[in-house]
């Protein structure tokens, strides 16, 4: 079919279409649509986000069959040809042979690339290997010097994946303090997560900047917005003296305290209340894996707070009344807080 075309069939199942080029939509079109029609007549919806243990699951079944039937004998020469040039030409005519596109992705109801790529985080051995030895970084920090941000070359020549040595180098260079943020360090942070979020906001729709600029309160943009993954390490250059994972645990910090606005939230009847609508929630919901729930949602449960914030109050939960927690499926705990705990609560309420 024409690109027009496949770009108004594949609307109906990625509401942000329209932002994705003309190549993918092409690729799209030839290896997902088709999948994507088959998935709404059985009624399932295409999926984004975290990928649940299920899904995990049948990755790996997909990828064990494929090999089987094959004869490739391990998954890193089937999802990283390149590294083995003996056997590239043989690897890639088996998997066109055997339709490797189709059989990777069965069973998934998500797009092609997104499913790849999650099969070769799951399989990469050099995802790993633990922590950079001194000789590694110093090794990293002569790569990068050589070859810039070709993070490619360099994981190959360091035998780690790609985001592991960017973002190790990423810490290696800053200018690293571990002390209490200062106040000018702390207005650095929140103006670059503005710059960066305005940025995201005007590639994406440039008329909610209007709506930006005519607000005057303190969350200057819509709360879901700040969620959503920031490019962290941007935000680390135009900080300067903290290395990219401070920033982000500050700035999740930061937005707790915004959006909680002062409240004690888990204190008193308050408390309570908030355990119970937290309790209820998640009992509807009925998900089998904590990777099933969208925490945004829950996140009115106990107030206006992040998701991190409702995780780590059902985390204290789980932890404090369920006996045996750890032996327990994701389930059977939400169900023993809702059977045993629950009315307890509402007694006390």
């Amino acid at each position: 079919i024409d690109l027009d075309t496949a770009r108004q069939e594949l609307e109906e199942f990625i509401p942000h279409v329209k932002n994705i080029s003309d190549s993918s939509i092409k690729k799209m079109a030839g290896r997902d649509l088709t999948r994507f029609k088959e998935f709404k007549k059985q009624g399932i919806a295409v999926k984004f986000g975290r990928f649940t243990q299920k899904e995990n699951q049948q990755i790996q079944k997909n990828v064990e069959e494929f090999l089987a039937i094959t004869g490739i004998d391990s998954a890193e020469k089937l999802l990283f040809t390149s590294r083995y040039p003996e056997d590239k030409d043989t690897i890639h005519r088996l998997k066109t042979e055997h339709h490797f596109c189709e059989k990777i992705s069965e069973g998934i109801p998500r797009p092609w690339r997104l499913i790849y790529y999650r099969a070769r985080k799951m399989f990469d051995p050099n995802n790993y290997k633990g922590r950079y030895t001194k000789e590694e970084k110093e090794k990293l920090k002569k790569y990068q010097a050589l070859y810039g941000n070709d993070w490619k070359k360099i994981s190959e020549l360091m035998s780690r994946s790609n985001l592991s040595v960017a973002m190790k180098f990423s810490e290696i260079k800053s200018a690293i303090n571990y002390g209490p943020w200062t106040k000018e360090e702390t207005q650095k942070l929140m103006n670059a997560v503005k710059e960066v979020v305005r940025k995201k906001l005007q590639s994406e729709n440039p008329d909610s900047l209007l709506s930006l600029e005519q607000s005057n309160t303190d969350l200057w943009i819509d709360r879901e917005l700040l969620y959503q993954p920031l490019p962290w390490t941007e935000i680390e250059t135009k900080v300067g003296s903290r290395y990219w994972r401070q920033c982000k645990q500050k700035w999740n910090s930061i937005l707790t305290s915004k959006l909680a606005r002062g409240q004690q939230l888990y204190r008193g009847i308050n408390g309570l209340k908030a355990k119970i609508n937290l309790i209820k929630r998640l009992y509807e919901t009925g998900a089998e894996d904590a990777s099933e729930v969208n925490w945004d949602e829950l996140s009115n449960a106990i107030g206006d707070v992040p998701r991190a914030y409702v995780q780590a109050k059902f985390y204290k939960l789980k932890v404090s009344f369920v006996p045996l927690w750890k032996r327990r499926t994701f389930s059977e705990i939400i169900d023993y807080l809702y059977e045993m705990k629950l009315p307890e609560f509402e007694e006390q309420l």
